[in-house]
């Protein structure tokens, strides 16, 4: 009996070996495809921007704008950067550098490697360096979006023919503005390690000690805040009843404090603040005394002032007073120290 001859065996399939290929080759060109639409568009979004923002009356310009970061990211970097508004703040530096994830193109992280100079709307530019100088985004389709600032080991110093700043340098400084409930948003403003500029008030009353800052508020009726630039916005805030809660803040210089137990702040039709702040003051016979050697105060309002301190400072180191700020003036309990603080 013979055995039957076995059948030639087929030859292997590929489709299961080049399947995988291809389906990686779909996959790289759809995810390609994507990030260049990404790209034009952040590359567009940033001209249309800058151009409605020039229409709105700011000044903004870059010298050369590179959009890159294939394949997982968008790096944006603009150098000689400079935008300013109407009222004229504004910010300009050598080089920015922002990155997003491809995932998640409503979170960008900036930083300027070379410094930035801060531009006021009197008293010049102030140029700014550091070890570190970061910035980031957040939740841009909101009002307001999430925005933070920090800088380790700054360096301030004033632009040629400026006016001084008041620090010559911060060990850090940070600045956060978060969305809240309620039409709310939250304001941080912490400095550590400050350093007073010579010759100033804070350098007379810090006398070569650290100077600390904080301020941590709550702003209410934010969707209010809208204009083509700060005083307008601030002007419209205003109008529609925007207020400033105090929830701590605080200045120490060298043994000079001044911390805010409480307050409520807004602004009057003049743009200057209006409200009471309660505070707590150390050491306020030599800030005052300060104050009047540096012009910010005249010498009989220095003085008077002095007195009402050391009247309520009692037997303890601190004086419990008053800080109002009314019809344009603030006052220290019943002595009117000079105009309040103009907010736009």
């Amino acid at each position: 009996m013979s055995v039957p001859d076995p059948e030639p065996a087929r030859k292997p399939r590929r489709i299961g070996l080049y399947a995988p290929f291809a389906l990686a080759l779909v996959v790289v060109l759809v995810w390609s495809g994507f990030w260049l639409w990404a790209r034009a568009r952040t590359d567009a979004g940033l001209d249309e921007t800058a151009e409605a923002l020039r229409q709105s009356g700011y000044e903004v310009s870059w010298k050369t704008k590179t959009v890159g970061g294939y394949p997982f990211r968008l790096n944006v970097t603009l150098t000689e950067a400079r935008v300013r508004d109407p009222s004229g703040w504004g910010l300009a530096s050598p080089r920015i550098e922002a990155e997003s994830y491809l995932h998640g193109l409503g979170s960008w992280v900036m930083a300027a490697p070379q410094g930035l100079s801060v531009m006021r709307p009197s008293g010049g530019g102030v140029n700014v360096t550091g070890k570190t100088i970061h910035a980031s985004a957040t939740r841009l389709d909101k009002r307001p979006p999430n925005l933070s600032f920090e800088g380790v080991d700054l360096a301030f110093a004033p632009a040629p023919g400026a006016r001084p700043f008041a620090l010559s340098g911060a060990g850090k400084l940070e600045l956060h503005l978060r969305a809240g409930p309620d039409d709310q948003a939250a304001v941080l403003l912490r400095v550590e390690g400050g350093k007073a500029q010579a010759g100033g008030f804070l350098s007379r009353v810090a006398a070569d000690r650290p100077v600390g800052v904080v301020w941590d508020s709550t702003l209410s009726k934010v969707s209010a805040f809208s204009g083509d630039d700060w005083a307008e916005a601030a002007r419209a805030w205003s109008l529609g009843d925007g207020a400033i809660t105090v929830r701590e803040a605080g200045l120490t210089a060298g043994e000079t404090t001044l911390n805010v137990r409480s307050g409520a702040l807004s602004a009057g039709g003049d743009g200057r603040l209006r409200g009471n702040l309660a505070v707590e003051l150390r050491g306020a016979q030599a800030a005052l005394a300060a104050m009047a050697e540096t012009g910010l105060v005249t010498r009989d309002a220095a003085d008077a002032a002095a007195v009402v301190a050391a009247a309520r400072q009692g037997s303890g180191a601190s004086a419990d007073v008053d800080l109002v700020f009314q019809a344009g003036r603030v006052t220290l309990g019943p002595v009117a120290l000079g105009p309040a603080p103009k907010l736009y």
